[in-house]
């Protein structure tokens, strides 16, 4: 394990790391922190351990939230794919088409997708 040190609201903190997910673990300390500065520069909290908690509870909230878009698209997604297996007869080896409507549908879930995936591809 690699150590780091990084600082979230100007105080410093020294993180145990793998050593392959240096990249990763910076980039939760970003978050954190503009998690908790914006809570700090907001003016009504003032407490770092409020900011904290209320930073954690804000980003479990966003977490929540991406599980639910990323469970909705996976379920629609299964349905188009069993709407396409039921639809194309069995005996034939053609390749099953989907309308313009199923298409844009499918184009729309991945995007959903991406979107709620984020740039590193994990939801968490």
């Amino acid at each position: 394990m690699k150590q780091i040190e990084v600082k979230i609201m100007q105080q410093s903190y020294l993180l145990s790391c793998p050593e392959d997910q240096e990249t990763r673990m910076l980039s939760a300390v970003e978050r954190v922190d503009a998690a908790m500065t914006r809570i700090r520069d907001a003016g009504k909290v003032r407490a770092r351990e409020r900011i904290a908690v209320l930073a954690a509870l804000n980003m479990a909230f966003e977490i929540a939230d991406h599980e639910t878009a990323a469970l909705a698209a996976k379920e629609q997604t299964d349905a188009l794919l069993a709407a396409v297996a039921t639809a194309a007869p069995a005996a034939t080896h053609t390749t099953p088409t989907l309308s313009e409507d199923d298409e844009a549908r499918v184009r729309g879930l991945l995007q959903r997708l991406d979107e709620t995936l984020g740039d590193d591809g994990r939801l968490l």
